[in-house]
């Protein structure tokens, strides 16, 4: 234990130190930028795909940093920022669902006026003349364009509503569905299984709680050390009953009243089944246009510098970037790493509105980027990371927060939390589709 804190604090102090260095320069850099940016009326528009971790990061970036003649758009068909870090506990605490939805407000609030645009809209094409086809039949020109669309899961991962409002009621069925079931299975032993499973079992320890994965071993896409040790947290201290190596079929995302067949072919019901299992990138904006720039596991294709490009015609120049979830890069798919891959997009874009190549590459910081915060229950938390040579760091925690510190994610994004304690947020109109703000 004692020196997996001093390796997290020589990586994190060897990481940190230049990275709070580059960001203090920003912020110089962006006080300078807000004067000196003029709105033209012939801008050209960098336009930016999706509104999560990563795409957020991109048009905050690009709002401190265009040079005149450019201004960003962002698209993204979600009203709020969707927190859904929280979503597995949010589907399990209650009185807390509306916090997990941040408003916008303040990701440009110090950008020059007229910048930058944000379009409440799905965007569901591309043209080969550089255009954003929109949902709502209105097409956006592009000079550059960043895609981060990021992935598709069901509750307890996402929901399907864009307004906040309806989301908290998405979040709040799941609440009531859990508490009226006293049978629940969860099928997926990934991050989102594991804690939707411990939440459940420690929320309601009258439950009978049983997680399901396909492998043997859990969160098997990290090192055995987690595995194990979340098996033996879950088994010993949680007293949830763990099948592994065991694929029943999914009866449908909270399932009532189904039965699961194992692999000794005994069939077994269930009050509730949950699943917790695979993402689908959100890269179909692409396929009609650019077919051939989509992986066999839908990814976009992108170079090390997370260009775009044409598996035909790997030449071919396009003026498109992805990053996140939904390109195919060799990182980890965490959102720390489509915060790294931002800045490479970033710098490319700027360099080739210079008239200068794209030569910024990416290449995964896996201890950094790939690091994870996993909650066992109520107070139970691991952080756990990884280095590229498979040396791994471990350290629990009996502190955690109820609300996973929800608040701080507030601050982050730049508004007030006092909005939620108002109870501000229940009482918001829906926006009209498509709705632009712009600043």
């Amino acid at each position: 234990m004692t020196s997996d804190k001093v390796k997290v604090f020589t990586k994190a102090f060897g990481f940190f130190i230049p990275y709070l260095g580059r960001t203090a320069l920003q912020r110089v850099a962006a006080v300078g930028h807000r004067w000196s940016w003029q709105n033209t009326p012939d801008a050209k528009n960098v336009v930016v795909l999706g509104g999560s971790f990563a795409g957020i990061e991109l048009v905050k970036r690009l709002s401190e940093t265009l040079p005149t003649g450019y201004k960003a758009i962002w698209i993204e068909k979600n009203s709020h920022l969707n927190f859904s870090f929280n979503f597995p506990r949010y589907s399990v605490l209650e009185g807390h669902e509306h916090a997990a939805f941040i408003p916008y407000d303040g990701i440009a609030k110090n950008a020059p006026a007229g910048i930058f645009t944000r379009i409440q809209d799905k965007a569901i094409g591309v043209t080969e003349n550089n255009q954003i086809q929109l949902a709502s039949g209105d097409n956006i020109d592009f000079e550059y364009l960043a895609i981060a669309t990021g992935s598709s899961q069901p509750l307890p991962v996402q929901v399907t509503s864009t307004e906040r409002n309806k989301g908290c009621h998405e979040l709040q069925g799941v609440q009531k569905t859990i508490k009226a079931s006293q049978k629940i299975a969860i099928i997926g032993g990934g991050a989102v299984g594991v804690e939707i499973a411990s939440d459940i079992k420690d929320f309601y320890p009258d439950k009978e709680v049983t997680l399901v994965h396909s492998r043997g071993q859990l969160l098997n896409n990290f090192g055995k050390r987690f595995g194990d040790y979340t098996l033996n947290a879950l088994r010993d201290e949680l007293q949830i009953r763990v099948l592994l190596n065991e694929r029943p079929a999914i009866p449908g995302n909270f399932a009532r009243g189904a039965a699961l067949k194992f692999s000794d072919g005994h069939e077994e019901q269930f009050d509730l089944v949950i699943g917790c299992t695979g993402q689908r990138p959100n890269s179909s904006v692409l396929a009609a246009a650019y077919p051939n720039t989509l992986a066999k596991n839908s990814r976009i294709l992108v170079r090390s510098t997370l260009q775009v490009f044409d598996s035909t015609d790997a030449k071919k120049d396009l003026p498109m970037f992805a990053f996140g979830d939904v390109a195919d890069h060799p990182g980890p798919r965490m959102a720390r790493a489509g915060l790294m891959q931002s800045e490479v997009v970033l710098d490319n874009i700027l360099a080739k509105i210079n008239g200068q190549p794209a030569n910024r590459t990416y290449t995964p910081n896996w201890f950094v980027e790939g690091a994870i915060k996993l909650t066992l229950g109520k107070k139970h938390e691991v952080t756990y990371a990884m280095d590229n040579d498979g040396s791994d760091i471990m350290m629990p925690d009996r502190n955690g927060k109820l609300d996973l510190e929800i608040e701080s994610a507030w601050k982050r994004y730049g508004v007030d939390f006092k909005e939620v304690r108002k109870g501000k947020t229940e009482a918001e109109p829906e926006v009209q589709v498509p709705a632009a703000v712009q600043v």
